[in-house]
């Protein structure tokens, strides 16, 4: 590959593409150098160079995180993994993830949530609206299975439809977990006027959103929601009974 130049930035990525042609899926090193907005790409399979260095403006590093689709010359590629440990160090931090929820209380307000997420500097990766069921609210809720609140939890829970969410940004945790808010709505409105839990909830349970403490809460809670290869393998169901369907195209400028 190209030995950058002194003080050339560069970042690593693993990455899939979809060959329909083949029907196979074929692995590339991708290479972004952000000072030039300039692409390179290995031919893991083959070992070879399958692009030499081009530029291509329409990418920025923003479009690098692992789930992220990226296309370079038609080529729709899944960023899988980080290629080294200077772009894991740096990306692990500044594309962080964390996994967030819009419970039934407030779905009908999953607008002004999404204006919130985006104005509070995160990127929405993933969303899917579900319905959890009692077997779902005990194993997505495990750790309080057996406290005092779960059954009242369990019924509000399952009361109607609720939305999930992967979101990228910096410090992406800790983040959300400043934008939702204290987990009492009470005591939002008293210490955090401005926060989601404060503006939309209306108790300790029935307090709007969730958002995942930790990056072990967020691998957990995200692989439950989002996780296994096919949609049946998903123990969160989409709510989408895909008949009497149109479709919404969001153009790139908006």
């Amino acid at each position: 590959m190209t030995a950058p130049t002194l003080g050339e930035q560069k970042y690593t990525f693993e990455t899939e593409w979809y060959d329909q042609q083949a029907d196979i899926i074929r692995p590339y090193r991708v290479i972004y150098y952000p000072n030039l907005k300039s692409v390179e790409m290995y031919d893991v399979k083959n070992s070879r160079i399958f692009l030499k260095k081009q530029q291509i403006p329409s990418i920025a590093l923003d479009n690098f995180f692992i789930g992220a689709q990226v296309t370079v010359l038609a080529r729709v590629l899944r960023v899988i993994d980080y290629g080294d440990v200077h772009t894991r160090k740096h990306f692990e931090t500044s594309r962080q993830r964390t996994f967030a929820m819009i419970k039934p209380d407030c779905y009908a307000q999953m607008g002004q949530i999404i204006s919130a997420i985006q104005n509070g500097g995160l990127t929405i990766n993933k969303l899917k609206m579900s319905r959890f069921n009692r077997g779902s609210v005990e194993q997505f809720y495990a750790e309080h299975k057996e406290k005092a609140f779960f059954p009242n939890l369990a019924q509000f829970i399952t009361s109607d439809v609720v939305i999930g969410m992967e979101l990228v940004g910096n410090n992406a945790v800790a983040q959300w977990r400043q934008l939702i808010g204290p987990t009492n709505t009470m005591t939002a409105k008293s210490q955090a006027p401005q926060s989601l839990r404060a503006l939309y909830g209306s108790d300790g349970t029935k307090n709007a959103v969730h958002g995942s403490d930790s990056l072990g809460s967020y691998k957990r809670e995200h692989d439950y929601w989002f996780g296994g290869e096919e949609p049946a393998e998903r123990p969160m169901k989409t709510t989408a009974v895909l008949n009497n369907c149109t479709l919404c195209l969001i153009k790139p400028h908006i």
